[in-house]
């Protein structure tokens, strides 16, 4: 659908954006009452509803798009809901991959507004993204055959956590937003299986003490099945540099040789895995459909080359970090990136730079995305925290993000390479 025409007579596509912006952006206010009062208002459009709600700590973005591109081969029509967008708020409502247009954004809010004012009467104002997933549910749900919803941070108490889609995801578990869900990856992992509703078909790629929490969740609440990577789910991977990567898979009642993943990284297979049994546990999957759906699969903004020698990625915690290094060094090997990074102030910054650190870069530019508004921490503070680590690479800072990237790009010349992570909100701004 195209973002091209004007909205219906009531909100225009900024007052409409400006509504939504003004619901105190970024706010955290942790519970299901509010999203259910207003779903409520609409009449409940989310039950009955069947697809995959995904959470984990890392891949729930990938494992989001692979299964989507799976089920759209299979004919059939999936909403989804990635968050946070890279450009524009109409990302956060996507039919078969594109997102609404700025006319039916609009209308949509246009359409919830007034339903909200008892709900905000009672129990006060929705965060904004509260409101966006109500928003996107009560747009999707008479739309589409299937939902495929990525969860926000943790799962127990998360928004999204009123639907029960049939299909549990749990991609991983480690240490990230700690101030809402706990000092431990065992805490952590409590609030994601909290995800698990009775009958779900549940699948996870956690390890260690978190899969032991996700086993006990799933037992307690009365899950159908669970499937675990490593264990139910076998899948063994070929990583093929700048084509990707092909993977043989194996699970209950399925068994694939050759699929081919043109998203790039080591850490690719394992969320073409997850997305693939889900289809499977959904009932939802061919063979025809699952290898074309692996194949033409792409999530933008997570390793991804979107220029000439520039390479992007939204990795924003230590796990996340330590991935990306593994996979550049596998692609550039001998040759030292330039990088511009910015990141925000509630993250792991220290244990993120260590990560960094062991790329290693030729040159950091520190800088922050004006999308992020206050809550990305300064060049300034990075570059602080950078030399304290005891780094060799020079560090430079620049609160302009398109003149970091001109600083960077300068450092290595034409022939060298750049990358750009740290914040998904610094990807979208530095994106062609």
């Amino acid at each position: 659908m195209s973002s091209r025409g004007s909205a219906p007579a009531g909100l225009s596509y900024e007052q409409a954006l400006s509504y939504v912006t003004n619901l105190g952006r970024f706010g955290v206010k942790l519970g299901l009452d509010r999203i259910r009062a207003i779903l409520a208002e609409l009449g409940n459009p989310h039950l009955g509803r069947r697809g995959a709600l995904i959470a984990g700590t890392n891949g729930k973005g990938s494992t989001a798009a692979f299964l989507e591109s799976i089920l759209r081969q299979r004919g059939l029509r999936v909403g989804t809901t990635p968050s946070p967008h890279l450009r524009s708020y109409t990302e956060r409502v996507q039919v078969d991959g594109q997102p609404i247009s700025e006319a039916e954004f609009a209308a949509a809010v246009d359409q919830l507004r007034p339903r909200l004012e008892s709900v905000i009467g009672r129990m006060g104002e929705p965060t904004e993204f509260e409101l966006l997933i109500a928003l996107a549910i009560g747009w999707l749900s008479p739309r589409v055959d299937r939902l495929v919803v990525e969860v926000g941070m943790g799962g127990r108490l998360d928004a999204t956590n009123v639907l029960d889609l049939g299909v549990a995801v749990i991609t991983n578990v480690s240490l990230d937003h700690r101030r809402h869900l706990g000092d431990t990856v065992e805490e952590i992992a409590a609030e994601k299986a909290g995800i698990i509703k009775p009958k779900n078909m549940v699948i996870t790629g956690a390890a260690g003490s978190a899969l032991g929490v996700v086993e006990q969740f799933a037992a307690r609440a009365g899950a159908a099945q669970l499937w675990r990577l490593g264990q139910e789910i076998q899948v063994e991977a070929r990583h093929l540099g700048w084509q990707g990567s092909e993977l043989d898979l194996q699970g209950p009642g399925f068994a694939y040789r050759g699929l081919r993943v043109q998203m790039l990284g080591t850490f690719q297979p394992r969320n073409a895995a997850l997305a693939v049994a889900a289809a499977h546990a959904l009932g939802d999957a061919t063979s025809e459909a699952v290898r074309a759906g692996v194949a033409t699969a792409v999530w933008p903004g997570r390793l991804q080359q979107v220029g000439r020698r520039l390479l992007v990625d939204g990795a924003h915690n230590p796990e996340g970090m330590r991935h990306l290094v593994t996979s550049v060094r596998a692609l550039l090997r001998e040759e030292r990136p330039a990088v511009v990074f910015g990141v925000m102030a509630d993250k792991d910054v220290d244990d993120i730079l260590r990560e960094l650190e062991k790329l290693p870069p030729r040159l950091v530019v520190f800088t922050r995305a004006a999308s992020a508004g206050d809550r990305a921490l300064s060049p300034a503070a990075l570059r602080t925290r950078w030399r304290a680590l005891g780094a060799t690479a020079p560090a430079c800072e620049e609160d302009e993000a398109t003149v970091a990237l001109a600083m960077a790009r300068e450092s290595v010349g034409e022939d060298g390479w750049v990358l750009v992570c740290g914040s998904l909100y610094l990807v979208g701004e530095l994106s062609p």
